[in-house]
């Protein structure tokens, strides 16, 4: 897999969500015509298979497979199996972590960590990129994290504070901001302190965003707008940002 200087990438986003069926191919030729690849995430064993075959049908697609927090009670043993009978054509393992807002009670959480665990060493098995949702269990996170040798580690969508953000660049993790920091401040100020070498940007689609984006599906095409506010924030030329931006991607995706 070769990525391309002037390609920019949108390091997460659902392509195989239902709600892009049926604009997808659209949106892959928006893709082609924007010079925009993707690595596209993963929820369970459905989502996963519907990804990788949506990565070999198309170059610009870079599959990530993998358990999401949500779906941490899907049968791990077939996302397992999916992703070594098919390792040369993953990209990365994704979408992965913890989240306690899913699930009542320690045991529930408890299943989480173990699959969690489990994709980590997974990951770190076949020298793979990690995808991790992190939401209000950064500290649970961190604490894992040096259990394994691993890669490129991607905490997207980041939402800790600014001495959790220090702690991911100490250990060397890529954080990824998407539409939303176009109009949060807390979000553009973290952006700020983020250190440039490892800044990713994302999407999340299909998750909808308010304010200028009037809770409209978040389409891969948002994602020049996000490029140029991150510009504007550290202070850099568009040019200069996606040059940054896909180096870090290179680096993150270990090509």
């Amino acid at each position: 897999m070769v990525i391309l200087m002037g390609w920019l990438t949108d390091a997460h986003i659902h392509l195989t969500d239902d709600e892009f069926k049926p604009e997808l191919p659209f949106i892959l030729t928006a893709m082609d015509k924007m010079k925009i690849r993707a690595c596209c995430v993963s929820m369970d064993y459905a989502s996963s298979k519907a990804t990788l075959e949506l990565g070999k049908k198309n170059s610009l697609v870079l599959p990530f497979l993998g358990i999401h927090p949500e779906k941490a009670n899907d049968i791990l043993e077939s996302v397992v199996d999916l992703i070594m009978e098919n390792s040369s054509q993953v990209s990365g393992i994704g979408e992965i972590g913890l989240d306690k807002t899913y699930v009542s009670d320690k045991q529930g959480f408890d299943r989480q960590v173990d699959v969690f665990e489990k994709m980590l060493a997974l990951a770190e098995k076949l020298e793979k990129p990690v995808s991790i949702h992190s939401r209000k269990t950064l500290e649970e996170i961190f604490s894992i994290l040096p259990s394994y040798h691993l890669g490129g580690v991607l905490l997207h969508w980041f939402a800790g504070n600014k001495k959790q953000l220090q702690k991911a660049m100490d250990v060397g993790c890529y954080v990824s901001y998407g539409p939303a920091m176009i109009y949060s401040k807390d979000k553009q100020v973290l952006l700020s302190q983020t250190e440039s070498n490892r800044l990713l940007l994302e999407t999340d689609g299909p998750v909808r965003f308010s304010k200028c984006f009037g809770y409209k599906t978040a389409q891969i095409t948002f994602l020049p707008s996000v490029l140029f506010c991150a510009s504007n924030i550290i202070g850099k030329k568009y040019d200069e940002t996606l040059e940054i931006v896909e180096e870090n991607t290179n680096s993150y995706l270990g090509v």
